[in-house]
């Protein structure tokens, strides 16, 4: 399986702070906003990983994770020239998915919970057709929403429903299978002239391969695409790490979990951020405290 972090667009709503960089680089307590999808990614075990992003960011994001050697994956960076919409990811990777499954991740999404191991072992395990999930929300208006019947089945779809079928909003984590590239291509951009990935989740639905799963309660989901958002997301992350147990979106130790690199690199990663409460914890962590 491949991975795709989406890390572009203006992030207007966060105007002034990214005038100079893009919002995925902000800080999210002690850490930049892309390393709590991109560990995500590295939870599923995905190891060839593409960064969508704007021309301007692009040495940015280069100059923090280089070829990804470090974390014993590899990285590759694509340029998207205009927003066009989330389903562009797909057809702008299309020679990096070649013909494999992919999970794609918006890059200012945070997603955290106890579960979410599990959650995702799951999805991966999924070969065909694709994976999408469900978290009640009270502003459904503002999301894709999915509608369920009696029976807890997939009834319908709908991008920012001026009267939505229910509260159930699909997160910025998307897993499919191969056929995705077509269905990106061959779709019509909607009425904000962007390709909706609510349309390419359509499309599998039509052909009765759209599977949803909702998050366990204990999963949280926030989109950090305001202040205030930003805010609420770092105060959590705070909140978790209080204590010293748990270091939220770890990189380098999932990486060294995974087995992708191995404790001399993991030691080396928290010899360079020893004066940071960050390697810090990887140097206990290596120590076994």
């Amino acid at each position: 399986m491949k991975g795709i972090v989406l890390a572009g667009g203006k992030a207007s709503r966060l105007y002034p702070a990214t005038l100079v960089c893009s919002k995925q680089l902000l800080n999210v307590y002690d850490k930049p906003m892309i390393y709590y999808p991109l560990s995500i990614l590295l939870e599923c075990n995905v190891r060839e990983i593409l960064i969508i992003c704007n021309s301007l960011n692009l040495a940015l994001f280069k100059n923090l994770f280089k070829t990804g050697e470090d974390l014993g994956v590899k990285f590759s960076y694509i340029v998207q020239k205009e927003a066009r919409g989330i389903a562009d990811a797909f057809i702008l990777g299309e020679e990096f998915i070649g013909k494999d499954d992919v999970c794609l991740v918006l890059g200012d999404n945070f997603i955290y919970g106890n579960s979410l191991k599990s959650t995702l072992s799951e999805a991966v395990k999924n070969k065909e057709g694709a994976v999408v999930f469900g978290f009640h929300v009270e502003n459904p208006y503002a999301y894709g929403i999915v509608e369920f019947d009696e029976n807890g089945n997939v009834r319908s779809i709908e991008e920012k429903p001026q009267k939505p079928k229910s509260n159930y909003a699909v997160p910025g984590l998307y897993f499919y299978d191969n056929d995705v590239v077509n269905i990106a291509k061959k779709i019509k951009p909607s009425a904000r002239g962007e390709l909706e990935i609510t349309t390419v989740n359509e499309e599998y639905l039509k052909k009765g391969r759209l599977k949803v799963k909702l998050f366990e309660k204990d999963i949280e989901w926030k989109d950090m695409g305001t202040h205030e958002d930003l805010l609420k997301a770092s105060n959590f992350v705070r909140e978790k790490q209080s204590g010293g147990k748990e270091l939220i979106a770890c990189i380098e130790e999932i990486a060294y979990e995974k087995g992708f690199i191995n404790k001399s690199t993991l030691l080396k990663h928290g010899e360079n951020l020893s004066k940071t409460e960050y390697g810090q914890h990887i140097l206990k962590f290596v120590e076994g405290k």
